[in-house]
């Protein structure tokens, strides 16, 4: 049985690493990981701006994430 992924593996494009890349891998669940820590912080918080804060920093390591992967893989 398959486990279900998480928000951030979701979000990273876990299972998506054509060449399998180990170091890619490795980049990408990092980056799963702290944006799960983000989603946890946003579904428990109470202040509205601690979650605006936490969805900020979720979509901009999204970006980082993509930017990391390209640095990873990049040919000349």
């Amino acid at each position: 049985m398959e486990q279900e992924l998480t928000f951030g593996q979701k979000a990273v494009g876990l299972l998506f690493n054509p060449s399998g890349d180990d170091a890619v891998g490795q980049c990408k669940q990092g980056f799963a990981d702290l944006i799960d820590q983000m989603n946890n912080l946003r579904q428990t918080s109470t202040s509205n701006d601690q979650k605006r804060h936490a969805s900020v920093a979720i979509t901009e390591m999204e970006g980082a994430q993509m930017r990391a992967v390209k640095a990873l893989t990049w040919n000349d």
